[in-house]
């Protein structure tokens, strides 16, 4: 019988080595490090986005590109390989996947983590005082997208059984029955646990299994410069957000979706709803710091729940 400890071991000693992915939204934060991740874990890996040593998107981070994403996934012991692809153009994503199947004849690994709405987001603001043409745009940023992506990816995910797609979200299933403060961001958030849970069903024959899944309170590169902080100094943030002591690397879902893949059980998660905290349980995986931080257990516990307790208490 398969172990987490197995499926954890697997995937640090090149367990995926053979096994052809797709990060689609790889730029930077929870994309970039799944595909490093999942690169260190021997796969190769396509890593897609808009922000390119040539162009940037609307974003407007241009020291974060997907051929940087690439050559960190190559470093790491995987092969980088970076397509510039704009996912709401469904013949991008067409050409994009026709090319994976030309060149590699499989796709074993699809992780769909676009979204690029954080600027458009305003939290605690009435639909009708909300910018509509910025509400719409995070929809189809973070909804429109997955869907074109995974029309075009499945059936080449389908081919070869025991296929695996993540949908990235921000907030579990448990914690977003809270109200995101941004109707359009909520509606975005809450899709990918849906489609998660539809194609469960869908995708049954084909033993492909299909989870949502979301960091915690993610140290991304665009969250530690809002601080004004950097990985190495991230702590002194908590005197700005008390909450950002609970805060996690982007490793550790990297970490989480490289023990996932090469777990053989994993259809047992499929249709629902998890976290790099619970894939961190599951797997006996930590964070860079030797901790394994479980940000949604202390926000449902704690700061909503009102239980006793701190974010030590979590780590």
């Amino acid at each position: 019988m398969t172990t987490a400890a197995d499926a954890k071991e697997r995937a640090g000693r090149g367990g995926l080595a053979g096994r052809v992915a797709l990060v689609a939204g790889a730029t930077r934060g929870a994309g970039r490090a799944m595909a490093v991740e999942l690169g260190r874990a021997g796969a190769l890996v396509y890593v897609t986005g808009r922000t390119t040593r040539q162009q940037v998107s609307e974003v407007g981070r241009p020291t974060e590109t997907i051929e940087e994403t690439a050559e960190r996934v190559t470093a790491a012991g995987g092969t980088g390989i970076a397509v510039p692809t704009d996912h709401l153009e469904p013949e991008q994503v067409r050409a994009l996947l026709a090319r994976i199947e030309r060149e590699q004849g499989r796709l074993d690994i699809q992780i769909n983590s676009v979204w690029g709405g954080d600027h458009l987001l305003r939290f605690d603001t009435a639909l009708w005082d909300l910018d509509l043409a910025g509400g719409l745009r995070m929809l189809r940023l973070g909804i429109d997208t997955h869907l074109i992506t995974s029309h075009y990816a499945l059936p080449l995910l389908n081919r070869t059984p025991g296929g695996l797609l993540v949908e990235v979200t921000d907030g579990t299933a448990s914690f977003n029955r809270t109200y995101r403060g941004n109707l359009p961001f909520d509606l975005t958030k809450n899709a990918p646990h849906r489609i998660a849970f539809g194609l469960a069903t869908e995708l049954k024959p084909y033993d492909t299994t299909v989870v949502s899944l979301t960091p915690g309170f993610l140290r991304s590169e665009e969250m530690l410069d809002h601080f004004g902080v950097t990985e190495a100094n991230w702590r002194d943030a908590v005197a700005q957000e008390p909450h950002f002591a609970i805060a996690e690397s982007p490793a550790l879902i990297g970490r989480g979706v490289a023990a996932l893949a090469a777990d053989p059980a994993k259809e047992r998660f499929t249709g629902q709803s998890l976290s790099s905290g619970q894939l961190a349980k599951v797997y006996d995986l930590t964070d860079t710091d030797g901790s394994r931080p479980d940000a949604f257990g202390y926000f449902e516990d704690v700061v909503t729940g009102g239980k006793d307790g701190t974010a030590d208490d979590y780590r």
